[in-house]
């Protein structure tokens, strides 16, 4: 079945949908939404809380450090992130709740949610040149975590989806894994107090490809809603 050149594939053969409630439907497209709001969330925390901090450098510092033990953003970032992470976690579940008999995209709801919930116990780290705690290792693992989730829901959205979003997936994936290694290169610079001149920029790259995905996906489901008249 094919919609805008964006066919779903199924491992198996299942019945007609059955006729779903008004209130189902509504509830859907709302989860759906959050695909939107998450992404425009984030992508306005990572441009404009850096301006409540005079000292910050969005080039050389990563957005971690926003929220960072002592950080004069942490206030405003967690709250914000907290939303972030719960609009990410609806989303989830709303592609749960769609995915019907096709397993592969079961899975992508079951991956995004996931990131989701791990967001809402994201350890901070402390300010360059703090001593290293447990929460900056944790910070770490988090951060690790996170990464695999995301290219794993990108790599079964890439399975479950038509050939254009599966060729799309795959380029982010690979924009994802190259600016996320360039961020590895500098991250033990941050620990050490040492200068990390392009580190925000790399990372900054891999957050909005991210991003960027994560609203095709949320368009693509919504139109497909649409179009089938389906929540």
């Amino acid at each position: 079945m094919a919609e805008h050149g964006i066919a779903i594939q199924s491992p198996t053969r299942s019945a007609p949908a059955e006729p779903v409630s008004v209130g189902r439907a509504t509830l859907r497209k709302a989860l759906f939404t959050c695909g939107l709001a998450a992404p425009l969330l984030y992508i306005a925390m990572v441009v404009l809380v850096p301006l409540r901090w005079e000292a910050y450098s969005s080039a050389s510092q990563t957005v971690s450090e926003l929220s960072a033990i002592g950080a004069p953003t942490r206030p405003l970032w967690v709250p914000l992130g907290l939303l972030y992470t719960l609009l990410l976690a609806a989303f989830g579940w709303g592609i749960w709740m769609s995915a019907g008999g096709n397993r592969l995209l079961r899975v992508v709801g079951g991956l995004i949610l996931a990131t989701g919930v791990l967001g809402l116990f994201w350890p901070p780290m402390h300010l360059r040149g703090a001593a290293v705690t447990l929460t900056d290792t944790l910070h770490i693992v988090w951060t690790m975590a996170s990464g695999l989730l995301t290219l794993l829901a990108m790599g079964f959205a890439a399975a479950a989806f038509g050939k254009w979003f599966r060729g799309y997936s795959i380029a982010s994936m690979v924009l994802l894994l190259g600016f996320g290694a360039l961020t590895s290169v500098d991250a033990p610079r941050i620990q050490a107090n040492l200068p990390t001149p392009w580190i925000g920029v790399w990372e900054r790259i891999d957050i909005g490809v991210w991003m960027l995905w994560l609203l095709v996906l949320a368009v693509v489901l919504l139109r497909r809603q649409s179009e089938r008249n389906l929540p």
